[in-house]
């Protein structure tokens, strides 16, 4: 054989080899029920080969000999094929609906959903993408049994507040713990939901003691989004939306209220009153809402990557009304070496609103209240272009309110953490964070010095506010995992260490000579300034041991010791304890007949956990403002304000949690039952001193307060193919009860000067309405009577025949969400409910009270007017308000249940976006608020003018209402 013939037949074989080599293979990824799907991680076995199904569900790759496929995707069994010498290798992939692999986000580290001895719920992405949001809270509103989400204003710069089993603190914060990937958050609203992946409830003190004096009130773990296997992917998100007020209240008209005030004594020229305004008309608008969020991400065996920006804008369903918040987020993840990762999860965010005033009458500038108290017979302006007010007092209309002023609120902020990861060994890993929330803000505010009479007499106000926080966390851990044949066990020790320094400036000037300048230093003479400056540091041991025996016995302990600057030195440290143990019944052998079940685990855990308060809660501190006079000269001076208490403590949360995890009918019904008792002492609260000490009060730990509960949640597929039903239900029963305060009482809720409608005291639930017992009006005199401490009636109660006459706590509440979908169409029902909790109607006391020259409620024309009239509305009293006592009158039935979101969704098909090498897209339209059942007059039984407060609950005064949204949106991948 001559040597060009070896070349040739060498080069041949080469190729041929070259060719078997790299073999080429491909197919199409389908559902059980035929359908493409697209975005399937498709890898070659033992090999870093990979790649992603297109549009239509195919894919395509070499592969370097006869190895097995896997197939993975989210929601969906991981599949293995071997090739076989094959081409054309098709896969059909079932979905995974039992989830007991899940690996769940829990304190310092994830777990198999079904090794979880604690009481925590997780909320996944796809159970809240078809709905668009705005801030986070909604994805969880109705959405896990425990967990109550109260929007206490519909507005757009409104929070949420959340109660996790309910209210565990008199004074102290009862919100839960909110950590962004591994770094605790106070404030939400500058949180973009379009970047969160799942969020973690931990419930029970056995879940939650890791993170010791912060977890009294629960913690609440998001985890933002990461890239995923295959190509790299771009989303881009989008809708434009529409809001409006679902309800409006009748008042009384022109006619109506000129006869009002004619009946008052009241007389005036109403020649110069003829227009008819509707100012609810006025001030409420059809708002409008647009979102747009675009993303890229990617996964490689050594990089993970997910970045996005985003804009979101609502103008509100109330005049002036608004707000608008950039989002950028960054997200990377680098696998250095075999042994060190390191990563970063960065989120800046630019936040804006203007905010109206509610919750307020309007002689203080209510918007909510003055346009319903402000009679219609007059127009927005005078002839010479500034507002009107009120016939017979200076209460401006409310377009004052909401025009004739600058208001802005303004927020930068810097949440992040860089972070190291060293595999020591294969089984133990190191772990270093290091997180900062870093926020700015800045409020102006500048009141019309011409066209408002207030700002005339003022000649201008501007005020502006400044503030800044900055919190640093620096934590490190360190995990040891082992299996040795039936035993698997971790170990985690580590430390933390966190500071929060923060403070404020404001200052306030009028005396301006023109709106032309709004800003401060225009004005001629300074009202007020002031400065303050705080900080606050936390230091802390942590450790958990889990262990696990033949995925039969189940233990989870936990261990922290937290030691924080609010205390002294004789209890500045605390040592917070729990333990959990779970018992999987599925896997005993007496239980292996059971066909039906799949799998059934009992729970049960207990634990200790600390929440502490202010600043410098032990401290006696020196308070300012105590001038003196020398002379003719004012000299500064300072007093003592508080009195100093070395031994004061944590407040300590014990909880016992008993619960039942099961799944049956291979995974197509799952549920959880717990039963919580929680037990809250040491509280820290104010306690009157005797006067000889020179205080007035100071900071003890006397009291206690106790929550118990049951929650129960349900998931099941009710059919699956090609039509699926899918349903989650949850409800929760929680009663609250204050124990011990030393006989003390906490009032609160002052509304329309008719005094404190809230007591929370020993032997009630917290926030109780306290007042008086209205009986009825007497028809020969037109009052209304009440009912004192004897049972007799009486038209001057005195104080001492107050009682306790409603409860805003509700007896359940409950949410529900059914999901159907057919080939491409999907359609999402969200209902939500609160049942047995009472509103205290304080609008009612305004609106009809008949006491001043306010416009009221179009009922009071029912009122009483002569000897003999029956009616339930009382006469008409200028200057009187026996009649509108905090009483029974204004006390209603606040239940209701809600559609809370309806969304119907199509997913364009494969075949056509393959044209325009588009993987995915989706075109939905979601409506929110559409229906309300309930017997509330007001507004919207979702309401509470006091916010977040522990003791004051379920008080409506002139409250932002929620509002009905209908939203357009289309969601793309490519």
């Amino acid at each position: 054989m001559t040597l060009k013939l070896r070349i040739v037949l060498g080069l041949l074989v080469l190729v041929s080899f070259q060719s078997w080599a790299q073999s080429s293979v491909g197919g199409k990824v389908t559902t059980e029920s035929g359908e493409a799907l697209p975005g399937v991680n498709v890898l070659v076995k033992g090999t870093t080969l990979g790649t992603v199904t297109d549009a239509n569900g195919e894919y395509s790759l070499n592969t370097n000999g006869d190895h097995s496929l896997v197939f993975s995707f989210i929601g969906y069994k991981p599949l293995e094929l071997a090739i076989n010498g094959r081409t054309v290798v098709d896969a059909v992939m079932i979905e995974d609906i039992t989830s007991l692999d899940q690996i769940v986000v829990v304190g310092y580290g994830t777990q198999e959903k079904r090794d979880i001895t604690g009481a925590v719920s997780v909320v996944e992405a796809k159970e809240f993408e078809s709905r668009p949001n705005t801030q986070f809270g909604n994805l969880l509103q109705g959405k896990t049994a425990g967990v109550q989400v109260i929007t206490p204003s519909g507005k757009p710069s409104a929070g949420f507040s959340m109660r996790i089993r309910g209210t565990s603190s008199l004074s102290g914060s009862s919100e839960p713990l909110y950590v962004v990937d591994g770094v605790p958050s106070a404030d939400t609203r500058t949180l973009n939901p379009a970047d969160i992946e799942s969020i973690t409830v931990l419930k029970d003190a056995s879940s939650t003691a890791i993170y010791g004096a912060q977890g009294a009130n629960g913690v609440v773990l998001i985890t933002t989004k990461r890239g995923k296997s295959g190509e790299p992917r771009f989303e881009f998100n989008a809708y434009t939306g529409f809001s409006s007020a679902w309800k409006k209240l009748d008042v009384l008209n022109s006619e109506q209220y000129r006869d009002l005030m004619t009946e008052f004594g009241q007389n005036t020229d109403w020649s110069l009153y003829t227009e008819n305004t509707d100012w609810q008309n006025e001030i409420f608008q059809n708002g409008r809402s647009q979102n747009y969020q675009l993303s890229a991400s990617g996964k490689t065996d050594r990089s993970n990557y997910y970045i996005s920006a985003g804009w979101i804008q609502q103008k509100g369903a109330v005049r002036s009304s608004e707000m608008d918040r950039y989002n950028f987020k960054v997200n990377v993840e680098q696998k250095m070496t075999n042994w060190l990762t390191v990563g970063t999860n960065i989120n800046y965010s630019k936040y804006h609103d203007v905010d109206v005033a509610d919750n307020t009458s309007v002689n203080s500038g209510g918007v909510i209240l003055g346009m319903l108290s402000t009679p219609s017979n007059i127009g927005i302006f005078r002839p010479n272009g500034t507002y009107t007010s009120n016939p017979f007092q200076d209460w401006e209309n409310p377009v004052a309110f909401t025009d004739g002023s600058d208001r802005g609120y303004s927020n930068n902020r810097l949440l992040g953490n860089l972070y190291a990861e060293v595999k020591v060994k294969p089984e133990l890993t190191f772990r270093s964070n290091l997180g900062l929330d870093h926020q700015t803000g800045i409020y102006d505010y500048f009141l019309d010095a011409f066209g408002t009479s207030f700002g005339r007499a003022k000649k201008g106000i501007a005020r502006n506010n400044t503030d800044f926080r900055d919190f640093y966390i620096f934590d490190n851990t360190l995990t040891y995992q082992r299996d040795i044949e039936d035993h698997s066990f971790s170990v985690l020790v580590g430390s933390v260490i966190q500071k929060t320094e923060a403070g404020s400036a404001s200052i306030e000037k009028n005396g301006f000579s023109s709106n032309g300048i709004p800003t401060t230093n225009a004005g001629s003479t300074i009202v007020s300034a002031g400065n303050s400056r705080w900080e606050k540091s936390n230091a802390s041991f942590i450790s958990r041991v889990t262990y696990e025996y033949k995925d039969r016995y189940l233990l989870t302990a936990n261990w922290r010791a937290d030691a924080s600057s609010a205390f002294g030195r004789n209890e500045r440290w605390g040592n917070f304890p729990s333990v959990s143990l779970g018992w999987r019944l599925s896997e005993e052998a007496f239980f292996q007949g059971v066909e039906v079940i799949d799998d059934l685990k009992v729970r049960a855990g207990w634990g200790l956990v600390g929440n502490d308060l202010g600043q410098y809660a032990y401290i006696g501190l020196v308070g300012s403002g105590a001038n003196y006079t020398i002379g003719d000269v004012i000299q500064p001076g300072t007093y003592p304000s508080t009195i100093q208490n070395d031994d004061l403590k944590w407040e300590s949360t014990e909880q016992y949690n008993i619960g039942i995890d099961a799944a049956a009918l291979n995974g197509r019904v799952s549920l959880s039952f717990d039963a919580y008792y929680k037990n809250t002492y040491d509280l820290l609260m104010k306690v009157r001193l005797p006067r000889s000490t020179g205080y007035p009060e100071g900071t003890q730990n006397i009291g206690k307060i106790q929550n118990k509960g049951l929650e129960f949640q349900i998931s099941s597929k009710n059919l699956v193919g090609n039509l699926r039903w899918d349903t989650d239900f949850n409800i929760t029963f929680n009663r609250n009860k204050v124990v011990d305060v030393l006989g003390q009482t906490y009032p609160g809720g002052g509304v329309a000067s008719r005094g404190d409608v809230s007591l929370s005291l020993e032997g009630k639930p917290l926030g109780m309405f306290y007042g008086y017992v209205a009986g009825g009006v007497d028809p020969a005199t037109g009052d209304l009577y009440y009912i004192d401490k004897n049972g007799e009636s009486t038209f001057a109660p005195t104080a001492d025949d107050r009682r306790f006459i409603g409860n805003p706590n509700p007896d359940f509440i409950y949410g529900m969400t059914n999901t159907l979908g057919y080939k491409n169409f999907n359609l999402s029902i969200f209902f939500q409910g609160s049942q047995g909790n009472d509103v205290f109607n304080a609008t009612r006391v305004e609106m009809e009270g008949m006491t001043d020259a306010k416009n009221q409620s179009a009922v009071v024309a029912n009122r009483w007017r002569k000897p003999g009239d029956i009616t339930d509305i009382p006469r008409a009293s200028w200057g009187v308000t026996n009649n509108s006592r905090a009483s029974t009158r204004f006390v209603e039935d606040g239940s209701f249940l809600r559609l809370k979101a309806i969304t119907l969704a199509y997913n364009v098909p494969a075949a056509l976006l393959s044209k325009v090498h588009v993987n995915g897209a989706k075109l939905y339209v979601t409506g929110e608020n559409l229906l309300t059942f309930t017997d509330y007059k007001g507004f919207d039984p979702e309401v509470n003018a006091f916010g977040s407060a522990n003791t004051v609950q379920g008080i409506d005064y002139g409250t932002y209402p929620q509002t009905r949204n209908l939203i357009f949106g289309l969601n793309v991948s490519f």
